[in-house]
């Protein structure tokens, strides 16, 4: 028998064929859980073998959503909201608004209105170059500066969550650096541990950005990247809490770009070879080269329940267990 949580009520997970919410069906179905509306849109690319060996009630696209659960409100209890353009080169705003913010609101709003615990995706792109501090606290939001149309349109959900007075009945997630098992489709968007495999693999070698900073060593611009099991893991935790608001999602180390590749080499057993090459002008101005999610805020709140956290894979471990059991053999998780 299948476990189920809120006995047989639905955990609604939109953009579940994509990266993170394939994930995070994943996680759940490695705990038993089965009772999962999964809503995406697969008309086109190879999201759909993010689902194959999965476990769920149904799958249904986006515009059937709302006709769908219109009337089932009570067999319903959670919505884990992941669906998104997560493109940051798109520039059709009026999509993104669409897309991104109106339907997400609509979305909050029937949770909202139906006490449906309500967990969606913001990102940590809505602090822009603005906050170096990354801490995720609710005061500070009306203060970030968001730097492309897609981080605009996470942090227009945010911020109308803040206005409503909703962040005592929702969770918002910032999610750094994402990487890991079954972000073959996102292609040039995925994640450079893919890319870094990739070019090991076929030349021999790792090209990163020249730094565009005096101050910092080519190579040496840091991110925060957490593996995307940790991601699902930390998501699915606010099933099983009553924690209400915005939190960081990140492993709350920040890591450079050469200590990536050398992890990516490490993994492959092959000799470190990086070549460095001049950072697009356009680029320059927007480029940050510092990123670092601070967790004090989740953690805190969880031990403050008596709740111990999740234990977050060492950066080793992560490019390891992406690398060798994913990516050479070609699988999804």
């Amino acid at each position: 028998m299948h476990t189920k949580i809120y006995n047989d009520q639905l955990i609604v997970i939109t953009g579940a064929c994509g990266f993170i919410g394939s994930c995070v069906v994943k996680h759940l179905n490695n705990k038993g859980y089965t009772n999962l509306l999964l809503v995406d849109d697969l008309r086109s690319g190879e999201k759909w073998k993010n689902l194959v060996g999965k476990k769920y009630e149904e799958l249904i696209s986006k515009e059937e959503l709302f006709d769908y659960i219109d009337g089932r409100e009570s067999e319903i209890e959670a919505f884990i909201h992941l669906g998104a353009c997560p493109d940051t080169t798109v520039t059709d705003g009026d999509y993104i608004q669409k897309n991104n913010y109106q339907f997400s609101i609509k979305l909050a709003e029937y949770a909202i209105q139906n006490q449906h615990r309500f967990i969606y995706a913001s990102s940590s792109a809505t602090y822009g170059m603005s906050d170096p501090a990354f801490k995720d606290d609710h005061d500070g939001l009306d203060e970030l500066e968001p730097m492309n149309l897609y981080a605009y349109s996470k942090h227009m959900v945010d911020l109308w969550m803040k206005q409503q007075g909703a962040l005592d009945h929702v969770v918002g997630l910032k999610y750094f650096n994402v990487f890991g098992p079954n972000e073959y489709h996102k292609k040039r968007m995925g994640s450079m541990v893919m890319h870094m495999t990739k070019s090991i693999l076929e030349k021999g070698s790792v090209r990163l950005f020249k730094s565009n900073d005096s101050s910092i060593l080519d190579g040496e611009q840091k991110r925060d990247f957490i593996y995307v099991k940790d991601a699902a893991e930390i998501t699915c935790s606010f099933l099983d809490n009553d924690l209400m608001g915005i939190y960081n999602v990140g492993s709350a180390r920040a890591t450079s770009w050469n200590e990536l590749a050398q992890a990516v080499f490490k993994s492959l057993s092959k000799e470190s070879k990086i070549e460095y090459f001049e950072m697009p002008e356009d680029l320059k101005e927007h480029y940050l080269n510092y990123t670092k999610a601070n967790m004090d805020k989740y953690f805190s709140d969880l031990a403050s329940k008596d709740i111990e956290g999740p234990r977050i894979h060492t950066l080793q471990e992560a490019v390891d267990d992406y690398v060798q059991n994913y990516l050479l053999k070609g699988k999804r998780w």
